[in-house]
């Protein structure tokens, strides 16, 4: 029962977040950690990429731009220390834009936005040999709507678990 009102309350949040961004970085409310508590309660397997969710395994870009903003940043430190705590995961780093611009200007700014998140890891003691990239342009959108608050969601890397040793 409590994971399920855990999970509840994530989607319910999210649905919030949804309809409340207003497309500036600085609206989108990225952290979605959890208390030790509540971790051990919801019965997340602890290295799983449900795991790395739960801490912010989303960054979110500017229009047009590839820079951290200091949000991004955060969530960041937050999924380096949750990587260095397990050092046998590697992950995938997506980059993605919104619908705007051609599909190549798309696919080499996703491309960007995925190797500046890989260097901020890299930086903070990830080893680049867990990482790869990919950019997905403007083909995965999480929004598929034409406005400003379904573009700065879409604007975004996503960290993916590839394996767990």
């Amino acid at each position: 029962m409590n994971n399920f009102l855990a999970k509840f309350g994530a989607v319910a949040s999210l649905s919030v977040l949804a309809a409340c961004a207003t497309g500036n970085e600085a609206d989108i409310d990225t952290d979605a950690s959890v208390t030790g508590d509540e971790a051990l309660e919801s019965s997340i397997v602890p290295g799983s990429q449900e795991a790395l969710n739960e801490i912010g395994s989303v960054a979110y870009f500017g229009f047009d731009r590839f820079d951290l903003t200091p949000t991004a940043r955060d969530t960041l430190r937050r999924q380096a220390a949750f990587l260095n705590e397990f050092p046998g995961a590697s992950i995938r780093i997506e980059g993605h834009c919104d619908e705007r611009g051609t599909e190549e200007y798309n696919l080499a700014l996703g491309a960007r936005r995925a190797n500046s998140t890989k260097d901020f890891l890299v930086g903070l003691g990830v080893d680049p040999a867990r990482i790869t990239t990919i950019s997905y342009g403007k083909d995965r959108p999480v929004s598929p709507a034409s406005t400003e608050q379904a573009w700065a969601l879409n604007r975004r890397t996503e960290t993916k678990i590839t394996s767990v040793m």
